[in-house]
């Protein structure tokens, strides 16, 4: 195995049990480690600290194991997938008869950094963000074929958009296991198509299930907004809520016939609800005032720390025409997704919008990603999702 030599103090983040190396902690490699080699990592003083994935990047190794006698192979695949699953069935979100639709894996918060797998009913969905995961993919559907067992029949293998470019690991989407079309999933009792082909993420946005459920205790008689609706999760919970109206909103054509698919599966010929293919900006800027309960889910402003400025102007400038337009009495349930924004910036650029548009505004809830999007005590940074759930006079 390839050895990672650090530099003199840089194996500290390692010993509280952090799961990245970056590039520059690195003072030397012993041989020459292709891209999704596990490696062994190693102090100053040649003693072994972890061992993990390698990457050319930013972020050189992604750590699996802080202990040298556990190999990475079959077993160790299949006993992280066994006690992810167990965590999902002991918090109630696996083997819930009204819903099928969970995160089994979530990266670092299930110590599996750069892996994602999303449950769809039958279907497993498998995504790496590292080239390490890409490389061990095979090993992993196995593992997760045996820890899952009957309860799954196919696993869709989907990241080309994903992992880095500059790899050129020619990865291409499709089933390692089962090829099932049937891609209708139950989520508290809704159905929902899921298009794991095409779709972003896995297909579907599992995160924000628990604020959906959330939403539809506050649209009872409202007239509902809801901005970046992509598959209208939050439009099919609030029209079960007994909204007065649903008004869905996304920039996609593809989104919104998704959007309706989807309406009509739960409420088939309800006349409440309303779809339409248009820039969300122009969409503020033109309605009235005509809604009382508006949801702004925004795709991720910042991706990195270069664009955090921009992106805070951006989720000021959202959230002021909200605010602006929103009937007094209102609820805005507003969100960020991108990992780049903190919770302390996110809620100063939304406090600077209230107060912009002269409103006053009060907290009801401050929400996150739900229990099976868990973010491990030693890698704070993996609580990308934050909400608030605001009351505007």
């Amino acid at each position: 195995m390839y050895k990672v030599y650090l530099k003199p103090g840089k194996e500290e983040s390692l010993k509280r049990f952090h799961p990245w190396v970056f590039s520059g902690a690195i003072a030397r490699f012993d041989g020459e480690p292709e891209e999704g080699d596990v490696v062994e990592i190693l102090t100053a003083k040649k003693e072994f600290i972890a061992k993990g994935h390698f990457q050319i990047g930013s972020i050189a190794v992604r750590v699996l194991s802080f202990n040298e006698n556990e190999a990475i192979d079959e077993a160790f695949w299949k006993n992280k997938l066994q006690i992810a699953y167990n965590m999902r069935r002991a918090i109630g979100v696996a083997g819930n008869p009204t819903n099928n639709t969970y995160r089994l894996v979530h990266g670092e918060g299930d110590n599996l950094p750069g892996l994602v797998i999303d449950i769809y009913d039958r279907t497993a969905v498998m995504q790496a963000h590292s080239a390490g995961m890409h490389m061990d993919r095979m090993q992993i559907a196995q593992a997760l074929s045996e820890v899952m067992g009957d309860a799954i029949d196919n696993i869709y293998y989907k990241s080309e958009t994903t992992l880095p470019y500059k790899a050129d690991l020619g990865a291409e989407n499709g089933f390692t296991k089962g090829g099932s079309s049937n891609n209708i999933a139950t989520e508290y009792g809704l159905k929902f198509h899921i298009d794991w082909l095409k779709g972003q993420k896995t297909g579907f946005f599992v995160d924000q299930r628990e604020n959906r459920s959330l939403l539809e205790k506050y649209a009872h008689g409202r007239s509902v907004l809801n901005m970046f609706c992509y598959t209208g999760g939050f439009s099919v919970y609030a029209m079960r809520g007994n909204a007065k109206l649903v008004h869905s909103v996304d920039s996609s054509a593809k989104a919104i016939d998704l959007t309706n698919k989807n309406i009509e599966l739960n409420f088939p010929d309800d006349k409440r609800h309303e779809a339409y293919a248009e820039d969300a900006f122009k969409y503020l800027d033109r309605m009235g005032d005509q809604y009382d309960l508006i949801i702004l889910d925004p795709p991720a402003f910042a991706k990195h720390r270069d664009a955090l400025r921009n992106a805070l102007q951006g989720y000021r400038k959202l959230n002021v025409k909200a605010f602006e337009k929103i009937k007094p009495g209102g609820i805005l349930f507003t969100f960020s997704c991108s990992q780049a924004v903190s919770k302390e910036n996110f809620r100063t650029a939304v406090f600077t919008a209230a107060a912009m548009a002269g409103r006053s505004v009060r907290i009801l809830h401050q929400l996150t990603q739900p229990a099976d999007h868990p973010v491990s005590i030693y890698h704070p940074e993996g609580e990308y999702l934050k909400g608030l759930v605001l009351y505007v006079e």
